[in-house]
């Protein structure tokens, strides 16, 4: 018996939880003076979380949970016995439409497990957005999965229409993925995001003809990484990142906790590791994107190459390197303010743009919301010393944000 719409996408919204790449962050608002659909601007109901805080609405689901793939961390492997559901792209684009109409969302995600082929799954996904922006004047956010083994013409397609494209990468080492998904190939993966690489790349340069850009995916690629499923460290988690970000441009890295799955294998973890090392890891990502720590620098602090589950990353590196504190507000260069605990990109600036009017003194960080409390031992400010207080061997204790606390500086 058929299922119905309203059970299908049930089915496949709850499919796609797993995939963590859909934040929309990056694209600007298309031009919709001439009519259309959608915006990327605004707030609505919560599917992701853009880098500023920012709150966007997505329809989250997948084309189909059938897949010809068995990869063994996978809920839609082959070998599962989940309940199966698909939708024709005709159904995706009449549920963006109406969800659309209703508020619920400003956007729209779309994966799919890969039925037939690679090839079919992926022109199947990219009929989604062409249909949407050419016959319904759609003008909201569009993310696709896409699929490393399709075709090179219909990942370019895909640019054409989708706001942001992102290839799974899977797991941290090629060892990892021979051992968990035999099917899929590493290098293969890589080769897609070097070609969508070079497709943003071309698209920003502008024609001799017209000297104008063309559009191609103006939101960049991401990727997720699942942690937890192959014993790889942190460090080396990190490291794989950063040659993600070197040499393929992303914006960004996604970290997925594995989850257990019904039926999974003996090799699997048998519990999923915490949700805090997740939260980590993307801490330690910030600071390697944006406060030029080097990741060696954010895994030296464990000999196991495991970040600290009781700190965030910053505060665990300044613990270790005491003898760089404390920090003159007055005097250090924006790249030091930046290793301080408590002290972000924002804080950072405005204390630089301050101290050219005034010596800064404690109540003038507060008032520039400046955490005291875990900064004040590793600062120097007008009227201020921390005397040896950067040596308590409590100090983690005294400065520690309480347990709800969870903070990107």
């Amino acid at each position: 018996m058929r299922k119905s719409l309203r059970e299908r996408l049930a089915i496949l919204s709850d499919a796609a939880k797993y995939d963590a790449s859909c934040a929309s962050s990056g694209t600007t608002r298309r031009d919709s003076s001439n009519g259309g659909l959608g915006s990327t601007e605004g707030s609505g109901i919560c599917h992701a979380y853009a880098p500023d805080g920012r709150c966007i609405s997505l329809l989250k689901i997948l084309l189909t949970n059938f897949c010809v793939y068995d990869c063994a961390y996978c809920i839609n492997r082959s070998s599962s016995n989940v309940e199966r559901a698909r939708f024709t792209p005709e159904e995706v684009v009449w549920l963006t439409l109406e969800f659309y109409r209703r508020n619920y969302i400003e956007g729209l995600f779309l994966s799919s497990g890969i039925v037939k082929s690679s090839d079919h799954t992926m022109e199947q996904m990219v009929r989604v957005a062409r249909d949407l922006r050419t016959q319904h004047g759609f003008k909201g956010y569009i993310h696709l999965k896409t699929i490393p083994e399709a075709a090179p013409a219909l990942i370019e397609e895909a640019g054409l229409y989708a706001d942001r494209l992102s290839i799974n990468i899977e797991l941290p080492t090629d060892t990892g993925i021979a051992a968990f998904a035999p099917e899929k190939r590493p290098d293969g993966i890589r080769r897609a995001m070097a070609d969508v690489r070079l497709q943003i790349e071309d698209a920003g340069e502008p024609t001799l003809r017209t000297k104008t850009t063309r559009r191609f995916a103006p939101a960049g690629q991401s990727t997720q990484m699942i942690v937890g499923a192959d014993g790889a460290s942190d460090a080396t988690i990190l490291a794989t990142s950063a040659r993600l970000y070197g040499s393929y441009g992303l914006k960004r890295v996604y970290y997925s906790a594995f989850s257990p799955i019904p039926d999974a294998s003996s090799r699997l973890p048998p519990t999923k590791p915490p949700l805090m090392r997740e939260h980590r890891l993307y801490q330690a990502d910030w600071l390697y994107r944006f406060y030029g720590f080097g990741i060696e620098e954010v895994t030296a602090t464990r000999a196991d190459g495991m970040l600290d589950l009781d700190m965030d990353p910053k505060l665990a590196w300044a613990l270790t390197h005491r003898d760089r504190f404390p920090v003159d507000v007055n005097k250090a260069a924006r790249e030091m303010l930046l290793r301080v605990p408590g002290l972000g990109i924002k804080a950072a600036d405005a204390i630089i743009a301050s101290r050219r009017h005034r010596r800064l003194r404690l109540d003038d960080l507060a008032r520039l919301r400046v955490p005291l409390r875990k900064a004040r031992p590793y600062i120097i400010a007008e009227g201020w010393t921390p005397l040896r207080l950067i040596d308590r061997s409590d100090l983690a204790t005294l400065i520690a944000p309480q347990p709800q606390q969870l903070s990107l500086l």
